[in-house]
């Protein structure tokens, strides 16, 4: 629902900040005092779109901000994972839509802090709010929805989401079909490169860290004589030179400081651990001389082993170039290629074996088809009588209201129990259309063509209160509804627009009594003049308040006692008839 609308600069209105209740909200207020525009502000914060003349005189920019906090349920579900894959998602179920309307710039729209572009703004409008009345924010009138309300009303989702799956596998296996069925000779010539590419691969033997291991072995053979020449010098400096001792060896100067290390710890004991260090120095040198003249002595440069690495290396390289960056990728595309080339090689069965199941996939899928189309034409005709019940109690009995179904065959498409084959989608075989005559005799036409915009409104109405139930959109929006009707259809619309205040959040402007009398909370829209400057403000009106309203909108600015106890009267029969109404 919305929980609160804050407007700033926005036409006459220099700043308002109104918080609908839950339940049927009515707005009052003189002729032009400003009450539509809270309508066309939402509509601007909705479509992310406003005219340069909608911002205040005086002012650079208008701001338009609405707070929405999204139920929890299965029926907000697809928002929810709208905004969660947009990165919009608040967390806590909040909508925060902003939209700053700069004189002299764009209009920035905003979905919880973040801008966002005008087309998912849309989106996302749609789905938190209708607008009925002379804005095209109508979700009825968009032909898209029209199977979605249907499924919704006739139970059959779960079917068609069903009959979605089944597409979703009826290409995948047309897909591979397709490249089961190419040229035989493209064929023929990507098994021959398959077979090419699978056998020089394997030819090669690789081994997962080979490449790393080769590279060091690389760099020892091509280092081998250094190695060794430093390692036999470091022996000399070490031990001296080989099979003499000579006074300049490190390992003779440390053997000269032992006797005196021992002399010093007979006199004193607490050096007796430095001299068993020193003695582990010396032996540890002793080891260390040996260990570098034996690895010198294994250094030894191998011409034909240094040809062979780099031959290895290169021959990595050159797989690696083809196939992968690195030896795990080479094969990992040897398994994928021995994988697809054990399907080529048999694609011929695997094709009939395909076309087979197609067929069958098919004729199930006509079977399901065919009975959503059944349960929907069903649904179809109870809607259309609902609503025709509808409209003949708000004064428009003859008007003509069709839900269409229709089917377009083709060659293409799938067979139904008719024996027929349909187009078809990922919903079905059926092309849905909400139509309607509002004169005797004139062809239904869709619902957009109507031209009254108190037909629409009360056309909407009537469609709103019989798909109830089926209709997720959480706050609807109806900007004078009552628009050429008198009092006695006024009371009626009032009751329905409280019906549906049970399963929404309705917000209604109006000039009738019979129907603000039916109002869960009510707001007053007036106009005054201050420093020269028109103002509007909304404020709610409850008790003495509200009945002063509802007389001047019964009997003027200079309302009689009889006017304000008539609208006491009002007020009364309706709170009498919610009361007794059933809520479900």
């Amino acid at each position: 629902m919305l929980d609160e609308l804050s407007v700033k600069n926005f036409g006459i209105i220099e700043e308002v900040n109104w918080k609908p209740s839950a339940g049927m909200n009515v707005i009052t207020g003189e002729t032009g005092a400003g009450k539509s525009l809270v309508v066309d502000a939402v509509e601007a914060l909705l479509s992310g779109q406003a005219k340069e003349e909608d911002i205040r005189h005086g002012a650079d920019e208008a701001r338009v901000e609405g707070v929405f906090h999204q139920a929890d349920g299965e029926d907000y579900q697809a928002l929810k994972e709208l905004l969660e894959a947009k990165g919009l998602d608040s967390g806590d179920g909040t909508i925060l839509l902003a939209c700053e309307i700069k004189r002299q710039g764009r209009t920035t729209p905003r979905v919880n802090r973040q801008a966002v572009s005008k087309a998912l703004l849309k989106v996302i409008g749609m789905a938190l709010v209708d607008i009925h009345g002379q804005s095209e924010h109508l979700s009825l009138l968009n032909k898209s929805h029209h199977l979605d309300y249907l499924d919704a009303y006739a139970h059959t989702l779960e079917k068609r989401q069903t009959f979605g799956a089944k597409v979703q596998e009826l290409h995948q296996m047309e897909k591979e079909i397709d490249l089961l069925s190419r040229d035989e000779r493209e064929l023929a010539r990507h098994i021959e490169l398959l077979n090419f590419q699978v056998d020089e691969i394997k030819k090669a033997e690789l081994q997962d860290g080979e490449e790393e291991s080769l590279q060091k072995e690389s760099v020892l053979l091509t280092s081998a004589e250094k190695l060794k020449a430093a390692s036999f010098e470091i022996y000399g400096i070490l031990y001296g030179e080989e099979n003499t001792m000579t006074a300049d060896s490190a390992l003779d100067k440390v053997n000269e400081t032992l006797p005196l290390m021992k002399q010093l710890a007979e006199t004193d004991a607490s050096l007796k651990p430095k001299l068993a260090n020193l003695e582990e120095i010396v032996n540890g040198l002793e080891e260390l001389a040996r260990e570098i003249h034996a690895y010198g002595d294994n250094l030894n440069f191998d011409s034909a082993r240094l040809e062979e690495v780099q031959g290895r290396l290169e021959l990595i390289k050159t797989l690696k170039r083809k196939y992968g960056a690195s030896i795990n990728e080479v094969l990992d595309y040897l398994a994928k290629s021995e994988k697809e080339l054990t399907g080529l090689t048999s694609s011929g069965e695997r094709r009939e074996e395909l076309q087979k199941e197609r067929e069958a996939l098919k004729k199930e899928m006509g079977t399901l088809a065919a009975k959503l189309t059944q349960d929907r034409t069903k649904a179809a005709q109870k809607i259309a009588a609902a609503v025709k019940k509808e409209l003949a109690e708000l004064s428009m009995g003859r008007v003509d209201f069709i839900v269409s179904i229709a089917q377009e065959e083709s060659a293409e498409g799938i067979p139904l129990p008719d024996g027929k084959t349909y187009k078809f989608n990922s919903n079905g075989v059926d092309d849905v259309a909400f139509l309607a005559s509002t004169n005797p005799g004139e062809p239904a036409k869709a619902l957009d063509k109507i031209a009254s915009t108190g037909e629409i409104s009360r056309f909407m109405l009537a469609l709103k209160s019989a798909l109830a139930e089926a209709d997720t959109i959480p706050v609807l929006i109806f900007d004078e509804i009552d628009i050429g009707i008198g009092g006695r259809s006024g009371e009626v619309i009032g009751r329905k627009l409280w019906k549906l205040a049970q399963n929404h959040q309705v917000i209604c402007v109006t000039h009738l009594p019979q129907i603000a009398a039916f109002a869960d909370a009510q707001y007053r829209v007036t106009k005054q003049t201050a420093r020269d400057r028109t103002v509007s403000t909304i404020e709610p009106l409850k008790g003495e308040g509200r009945e002063k309203e509802l007389a001047m909108m019964i009997g003027g600015a200079s309302y009689t006692e009889s006017a304000l106890q008539a609208a006491r009267e009002l007020i009364a029969k309706a709170e009498a008839w919610k009361k007794d109404s059933p809520k479900d």
